[in-house]
């Protein structure tokens, strides 16, 4: 079951009406916070999460966006398919030369992922500081199987972190197919995890060289 939201591309006139509602907003940053990064990032997430539930409209049967830091998602929606929709929002701040943000652990996407009736979804905010005003020239809002392979990359953490290449190169695949994705993430992930294998033989071969040093190594210390 093709989520209905998404794939005729209702999502679209959603991200359109959150970039309208960001640009007829004044006056939410400070002249300390307007050339914060982080703080401008979490100024749009929490406007976002306030209307995102009247922006989806009909579609949304039920809404929330009650998460902690560690969460994977700022904010869910299950709409009237039943489709549960976990929305991470993301922001870009267009004068940085680069920028990598994590997106999300491979093991969640992937537990997440044993149920057609989940999405994991980003909100991807463009914009730029003019004085203390943020304004913003673009929102994607999309499913991470709408990103294209070629725009991601595998940082290692844990069992291996989602990150968006490069920010000023994002790629959007409309109507992808999530087991076409997904299968590319595993083959992303075949060929990483020996590349980590690699690495960690370096570092244990090391420190049976720094362990070999100590051991030879006079104690000066002891008494």
């Amino acid at each position: 079951m093709r989520p209905k939201f998404y794939y005729p591309g209702h999502h679209e006139d959603v991200a359109s009406t959150i970039k309208k509602y960001i640009n007829s907003s004044n006056n939410f940053l400070s002249s300390e916070t307007a050339h914060s990064p982080r703080a401008a990032g979490d100024a749009l997430q929490s406007l976002v999460s306030k209307k995102l539930e009247s922006f989806l409209g009909s579609w949304c049967s039920e809404y929330s966006n009650e998460f902690g830091r560690r969460a994977m998602a700022d904010m869910a929606f299950t709409d009237v398919q039943g489709v549960h929709s976990l929305i991470d929002v993301k922001t870009h701040r267009k004068d940085t030369h680069f920028n990598m943000p994590n997106l999300t652990s491979v093991e969640r996407l992937t537990r997440l992922y044993e149920s057609d009736k989940n999405v994991f979804s980003l909100i991807l905010i463009k914009y730029s500081i003019e004085g203390i005003d943020l304004v913003v020239s673009d929102v994607l809002f999309f499913p991470i199987e709408f990103l294209d392979w070629d725009c991601l990359t595998v940082g290692a953490l844990g069992w291996g972190q989602i990150q968006i290449a490069n920010a000023n190169n994002i790629r959007i695949l409309p109507r992808n197919s999530r087991k076409k994705w997904m299968l590319e993430l595993c083959s992303v992930m075949m060929g990483f995890y020996p590349r980590e294998i690699e690495k960690i033989m370096g570092r244990i071969h090391r420190f049976e060289e720094i362990k070999e040093y100590w051991e030879d190594k006079e104690d000066i210390w002891s008494r």
